[in-house]
């Protein structure tokens, strides 16, 4: 037998009553004196023994009554089926617990901890219940199982939420897949989140849960909020010795229902304070901070800029790496020296590379014959400017130059003879040179060039320059065209040899050929063309919190790398790669080859963003219109409570049966205190 309303047992207290009353006007008789009792009729012992027997009766009556009536209230009910009851329709459940940075605000994440537990305290033994933690993945996932208090203790072990950001769909469908599996027809999913509002307009493609599968969200979010965030930061990534004074621009944004009007933002480099300023955002929700930073010396720097005045210090702080870089070393082979500089053929392209007040490059100038191994050891580019011959020993000694990293800029002209070209640098030009193309009536216009490439990439569009002498060239397989006269024949061509790269230019870089030195575009066609050339492509060191990356990059295979996370502590790395998860903010130090190199790690900029969206805007999204509404398991359990009982009915019987007890107990309380 069970009891439906088990609370009315309570009632049997009062069953008390009647034995307590009874004992509370249990008198003892008085002793009275009296002269003779000669005259008193005398009573039978008999019948004040029956009117106790009464007493007694009438006693038991009452309290059994009381008993009848407060079971009667607490609705028994006996039944085969009664497990069906305590375990009416079991139910499958994937609880998906939102753990993105935004729920690290205030107490959210404790909030919803506490609904999750919620949730799995209304659960019975039957049920089973996965859960997922989530961020824009899934960060963890738990199986089905029935182990509800199992599942209780995990949750409240959960000590934080995470740096990730917020993604609804991904892992609303990962939820609807474990669903798939499940051994239950009454399937649910509930979502615990703060519903910002940057995350529900994420795009779904129509997609929506299983048929029958009930969604509820549940939102621990604050109605409320205020934060100061760093959304933007810029910052040089790549510097070259002795470059001059740099400017670091950090945005800051209000956030939330409050706007802050003041914050203080402070720049720090390798942890020491450069400068600290007030940023006023009384008329505006976001402004632009500037700080002047100079670095000195080869070597890694790391930087921070760091915003307070909120409460919500997550992301609060921006780091950057920058590197600087020692001088590019340029050896210009000269093959056309002259006293004369306006025939010299390196004098306009020495004038490019030194232009600028503090040169980002050391040239050294040299005739064709002194060309040797050891000069292009201590070279990062070598340029050959209208050389036209060299010996195989030379050739060999540029070839092997290449192969090992080294880079090299052609740029034939007239004293240069195709066949002897071809032949000395077959095995590392970019292109074969054919004939001279020339026209005293007409000349040649740049018509194309790849914009992306990162040579052109920061150049203008109006290349002006005329071009009366020009070689064709004939690309060799695996080299890329950069540039085209309106002739459709290649200007600047590229390959990639061995560990480094080689460029050749279809025309002179002196105005023996072209104008192209009187242009405004020379200047920094040779920096960038340089710069290209000494450095390998810029590797990105600046991630946000998610992404996934190689620390080698595309460094060759037998490379050397040990790092440590933003904890300071150990990497292990999977497999034979290099490949990392960013998890925090902060910086990842890494050696490679003995050189060390700083990563740094920055929070989602979205995230920061707490506006909240509806969570009827997800529901309407995503339930399935074949999905019936699903009733309560309150609802669901009282239906099955009716059904059950009214077969029985026995609170009824009882009622019947404490009616003739109040019959009773009326007639012999009328006899016994008659």
């Amino acid at each position: 037998m069970v009891f439906l309303t088990p609370l009315f047992l309570l009632g049997l207290l009062a069953a008390l009553i009647p034995i307590a009353i009874h004992l509370i006007r249990k008198e003892k008789p008085p002793k009275m004196m009296f002269s003779t009792i000669r005259f008193l009729k005398k009573t039978s012992k008999k019948l004040v023994l029956f009117q106790q027997l009464q007493q007694i009766l009438l006693l038991l009556l009452r309290s059994a009554l009381i008993i009848l009536l407060v079971v009667a209230f607490a609705r028994p009910l006996v039944n085969q089926a009664v497990a069906r009851l305590l375990d009416a329709d079991p139910q499958s459940a994937v609880i998906l617990l939102d753990v993105s940075m935004s729920m690290q605000y205030a107490d959210t994440f404790a909030v919803a901890k506490k609904s999750v537990l919620d949730i799995l305290s209304s659960m019975t033994s039957g049920d089973e219940v996965a859960l997922i933690a989530f961020s824009d993945r899934a960060e963890i996932v738990r199986e089905f199982t029935t182990d509800i208090d199992g599942l209780s203790s995990f949750v409240e072990g959960l000590e934080q939420a995470g740096f990730g950001a917020t993604a609804y769909m991904p892992n609303l469908r990962l939820a609807d897949q474990l669903l798939e599996t499940s051994r239950f027809e009454n399937r649910a999913v509930y979502l615990v989140s703060d519903f910002q509002a940057s995350a529900s307009d994420e795009t779904n493609d129509g997609w929506k849960l299983s048929p029958g599968v009930t969604f509820s969200g549940l939102d621990v979010g604050k109605e409320s909020s205020e934060n100061l965030a760093l959304t933007d930061l810029r910052a040089p990534e790549q510097l070259l010795e002795d470059a001059a004074g740099q400017k670091i621009l950090a945005r800051v944004r209000s956030t939330g229902t409050s706007y802050l009007a003041t914050g203080d933002v402070t720049l720090v480099i390798n942890d020491q304070i450069i400068d600290r300023q007030t940023v006023d955002l009384s008329d505006q929700s976001e402004a632009v901070v500037t700080f002047d930073a100079d670095f000195e010396g080869q070597g890694s720097y790391t930087g921070e800029v760091r915003v307070s005045g909120d409460s919500f210090a997550v992301d609060n702080v921006s780091y950057f790496t920058v590197d600087v870089l020692p001088k590019i070393r340029v050896l210009v082979v000269n093959g056309e020296a002259s006293d004369n500089w306006f025939d010299d053929e390196g004098h306009w392209f020495g004038l490019a590379v030194s232009a600028a007040l503090q040169s980002p490059f050391e040239l050294e100038s040299i005739e064709p014959r002194v060309l040797s191994a050891a000069a292009l050891r201590q070279t990062d580019v070598a340029v050959l400017l209208n050389v036209g011959s060299l010996n195989s020993g030379q050739a060999q000694a540029l070839t092997n130059y290449v192969r090992r990293g080294g880079s090299v800029l052609f740029a034939p002209a007239d004293r240069v003879q195709a066949e002897t070209f071809n032949s000395l640098f077959a095995d590392i030009t970019p292109a074969l040179i054919q004939r001279q193309g020339s026209s005293r009536d007409d000349y040649l216009v740049i018509a194309d060039f790849d914009r992306r490439h990162p040579i052109l990439r920061p150049l203008g569009n109006e290349w002006s320059a005329r071009f009366e002498n020009h070689w064709s060239l004939a690309p060799v397989e695996g080299a890329d065209v950069l540039m085209q006269f309106d002739s459709a024949e290649p200007a600047l061509v590229e390959r990639t040899v061995g560990a480094g790269r080689t460029l050749l230019f279809a025309s002179s870089l002196d105005l023996e050929w072209n104008n192209l030195a009187l242009q405004g575009l020379f200047l920094p066609f040779v920096h960038e063309t340089l710069r290209h050339l000494a450095q390998a492509e810029n590797i990105k060191r600046d991630f946000e919190v998610g992404t996934s990356f190689n620390l080698g990059g595309n460094a060759p295979a037998g490379i050397n790398i040990s790092a440590t996370d933003v904890n300071g502590e150990p990497l292990e790395f999977a497999g034979d790669g290099y490949s990392i998860t960013a998890r925090q903010p902060g910086f990842i130090k890494a050696t490679i080859n003995g050189n060390s190199l700083n990563y740094s790690i920055n929070v989602l900029a979205g995230e920061s963003n707490l506006a909240k969206a509806p969570v009827s805007n997800l529901y309407d999204r995503i339930i399935n219109p074949d999905t019936s509404p699903v009733q309560s398991r309150q609802v669901q359990t009282e239906q099955l409570v009716a059904e059950l009982e009214r077969p029985q009915r026995i609170w009824w019987w009882i009622l019947c049966l404490a009616a003739i007890l109040i019959l009773v107990e009326s007639i012999i309380a009328n006899r016994t205190y008659r």
